[in-house]
């Protein structure tokens, strides 16, 4: 039987400029959709998951054609509200070798920071779903995403469905009243699976350690819910070249992936996505040390790829992985 996992999150449109324009120069840009933990959505849809995704969008074309983005990449949308919010939009500047990549957000009074979390009946959408997965981005952006990711995760808990969350702390969302520090324990107390480094450790939990196997140690003191903790490990040479690796901590031991060299590397947006989807896969599938070098592969893959979404399958993955066929003209 199929495995289902359930993802909550915003979707954003993104608009991209030209080639490697900077913002003065591009006429053009391309539009694509993505949200951090959508793009999980459908890499899990990808590799034959039942992948179900709740957000709002707008009741509007550009709604509709971001929820039919999902629906065509094989997520299921019936749980998708519609409401009189705005599309949240984020611009995007690529850089290349020794110039960074820009990110301007435009995600104020969006359709899902306004979505009321009363409509949804979690019990019902949970039925049956083997994993559950949210970031530290949905309970940042407004007090009614921050309830609906608290009401989500104690159904979950209920049902005693696996959850994942990527901490993914950013100090900018914050703006509705509310620290993280006062939302996210409660949510990570509900969390079985955690990605998020000593920074995210810090500013949403309040444990400091001197490295992660400390950290990972103390987060499993304080939150015994929490068996598995990761984190990718970026080294930047230029914004063109890349290495990247991963670290795993289960069961008290600690695992290293191999490096990748990342050489020319496409488009990096989505590579953490990429990366917690490989995980979700591996961590359902594999051993833990083969789901972290599947995790690994998946993320390097989507530096490859143009938009949010990581357009592979299981098999080139662990192509990748076994090192197979890198880089081949495959007819």
């Amino acid at each position: 039987m199929k495995k289902r996992v359930v993802t909550l999150g915003e979707v954003l449109m993104r608009l991209t400029t030209a080639t490697h324009e900077r913002f003065e120069q591009s006429n053009t840009y391309r539009v694509h959709f993505g949200g951090t933990e959508a793009n999980v959505s459908i890499s899990l849809a990808q590799w034959n998951l039942g992948a179900t995704h709740i957000t709002s969008f707008p009741n509007h074309s550009i709604g509709k054609t971001a929820c039919d983005y999902l629906k065509k990449s094989g997520v299921d949308t019936n749980n998708i509200k519609f409401n009189d919010g705005r599309m949240g939009l984020y611009f995007l500047e690529n850089g290349v070798m020794q110039r960074s990549s820009k990110i301007i957000y435009d995600r104020f009074d969006s359709s899902f920071s306004k979505l009321n979390p009363t409509i949804f009946n979690w019990d019902e959408i949970l039925k049956d779903v083997d994993w559950f997965h949210w970031t530290g981005i949905t309970p940042a952006i407004s007090e009614s995403a921050a309830q609906l990711c608290l009401d989500a995760l104690t159904s979950a808990q209920k049902l005693g469905i696996t959850v994942s969350g990527d901490i993914n702390y950013r100090r900018n969302l914050w703006q509705y009243g509310k620290s993280p520090l006062e939302i996210m324990p409660e949510l990570i107390s509900k969390t079985n699976v955690i990605v998020g480094g000593l920074t995210d450790f810090e500013n949403c939990l309040d444990i400091s350690a001197n490295n992660f196997e400390e950290g990972c140690k103390k987060v499993q003191q304080k939150y015994t819910t929490v068996h598995t903790l990761s984190n990718t490990q970026r080294e930047i040479i230029s914004a063109s070249q890349n290495k990247l690796s991963a670290i795993l901590w289960r069961n008290n031991k600690y695992n290293i992936s191999k490096t990748y060299t990342m050489e020319n590397i496409v488009d990096r947006i989505g590579g953490g996505d990429a990366f917690m989807a490989g995980l979700i896969y591996g961590l359902m599938y594999k051993e833990e040390e083969d789901a972290l070098e599947f995790a690994v592969a998946s993320a390097v893959l989507k530096h490859g790829i143009l938009g949010d979404a990581n357009l592979v399958s299981v098999e080139e993955v662990e192509q990748l992985v076994q090192g197979d066929n890198i880089g081949r003209l495959l007819r």
